[in-house]
């Protein structure tokens, strides 16, 4: 990365797994309008399901979810029964019962729920919604708790899909991010996995970590490409110590500068592009032949909270504490303290903390952020003109005289050494966005 380009990279903008993002959700949206966005899902469309699972065993210090640790079952199981109401809560304000063509568990540790409560809720799932037609059934699973039992459970579930936290590989960086796992316990989980016959696998790393280098990130790659993942995602470290007290525990001196963060993102592309990886968007890589890359090359790859994915359905449902639900009239987010969720679904009371509404000149705008993010282009005359976006070329400037992006007869491109720093590019598009934000994670 040339010194031109550090200034861009120091830059804070969000992630965008969503537009408008969640720091414009606010209170005003609540459980009556939340209720009124359920009631009109389209009865005849078939929709997504998240389960958010706020518990981990041990919280690992560079952690951003909203999770925390539990040694006691009697709150898990507290926990469930209270998912479980929210569930039925959820489909009484549904148009019937809808088909369901995808679920996903995050948190959080989702099998801390362990093998039978995870059925329990699945059995209130397949009350309240047609899980006939299930595509896909995902899980996110922490390595370290992956046993053949397990694995076995899943696949009677109908798991298809799991995605394990591994973030890195060398012991040294494993011991400063409170996260100790050999590369043999991982190594044992997907093999688990896969005697049982669950196909698909994800493997989560990070970069940007404290006493991460460029040489010990190759190295953590080629050991994770020798597991054979169908898919990839590393992610750019967001050191916010600010919000999350967890992070006060990571030692800033050993994180790598932002020079180091651009180099062991590039190191991470060269090293699974080389064994037979597509890169996809920003962050996510996959073998040639997987869905998610056939969705990149026919551009019909989306992005949604769970980051990249060939979902192209409309609606997206979201339970538990946090749970953020993607609605056809807008975004709402379920209130992130257990105990204040636990209480609302006692009373009866959607658990709803903020959202907001999305018109259709919002909807238009989250149309180009999100082909930036998945084609890196987009044809701004199929979504209302240059002319709508005001300004755009002279702020697009800049970016342009850097190399990093190209604005011609009304298609904005990225640049091959622009591709990194396309968040930028996005939030140009961004109404809510001020210079000078330091409340997201940086550019690179």
């Amino acid at each position: 990365m040339d010194a031109q380009l550090t200034p861009f990279a120091l830059q804070s903008v969000p992630r965008y797994t969503s537009y408008p993002t969640a720091a414009e959700f606010t209170p005003a949206v609540g459980a009556a309008q939340h209720a009124a966005w359920l009631s009109r899902v389209d009865p005849d469309e078939s929709v997504s399901l998240y389960l958010h699972v706020p518990y981990c065993r041990d919280l690992c210090h560079y952690c951003g979810c909203h999770t925390k640790a539990t040694h006691r079952n009697e709150v898990v199981t507290a926990y469930r029964e209270s998912l479980e109401a929210e569930i039925r809560l959820v489909s009484r304000h549904l148009p019937g019962r809808l088909k369901a063509a995808r679920i996903a568990w995050g948190g959080g540790t989702p099998s801390i729920l362990g093998a039978d409560g995870l059925a329990a809720v699945m059995a209130v799932l397949e009350e309240a919604f047609d899980l006939g037609g299930l595509e896909e059934h995902a899980i996110e699973l922490d390595p370290r708790f992956v046993d053949a039992a397990l694995a076995g459970r899943l696949a009677d579930l109908g798991v298809n899909r799991v995605s394990l936290g591994v973030q890195d590989l060398d012991p040294i960086v494993q011991l400063a991010i409170g996260r100790v796992q050999p590369e043999a316990l991982v190594a044992a989980a997907v093999g688990h996995l896969r005697v049982a016959g669950i196909e698909g696998l994800n493997i989560d790393l990070i970069y940007g970590l404290p006493h991460q280098t460029e040489a010990s990130v190759r190295a953590t790659c080629r050991q994770v490409a020798a597991l054979g993942p169908d898919r990839v995602a590393c992610f750019g470290y967001a050191h916010l110590p600010q919000r999350k007290a967890n992070q006060r525990l990571i030692d800033e001196a050993a994180l790598p500068d932002t020079l180091e963060r651009f180099r062991q993102a590039a190191a991470v592309a060269e090293v699974f592009s080389g064994r037979g990886y597509q890169a996809i968007g920003l962050d996510h890589y996959a073998r040639l032949c997987d869905k998610l890359a056939v969705a990149a090359r026919q551009r019909r790859l989306r992005r949604n909270f769970q980051g990249y994915t060939d979902d192209d359905n409309r609606t997206l449902i979201g339970f538990g504490a946090s749970a953020v639900s993607q609605l056809p009239d807008g975004f709402v987010q379920t209130t992130a303290p257990v105990a204040d969720y636990r209480r609302c679904i006692a009373e009866g009371i959607l658990p709803t903390a903020r959202g907001i509404a999305v018109g259709p000149q919002t909807r238009q705008r989250a149309i180009i952020i999100e082909r930036l993010m998945c084609d890196f282009r987009v044809d701004l005359d199929e979504v209302g003109g240059i002319g709508r976006y005001g300004d755009i070329a002279a702020r697009l400037a800049p970016y342009e005289a850097a190399g990093l992006a190209t604005l011609s007869g009304g298609t904005l491109r990225m640049t091959a050494k622009g591709r990194p720093f396309v968040r930028l590019i996005a939030a140009l598009f961004d109404e809510a966005r001020s210079a000078g934000e330091t409340s997201f994670s940086r550019a690179i």
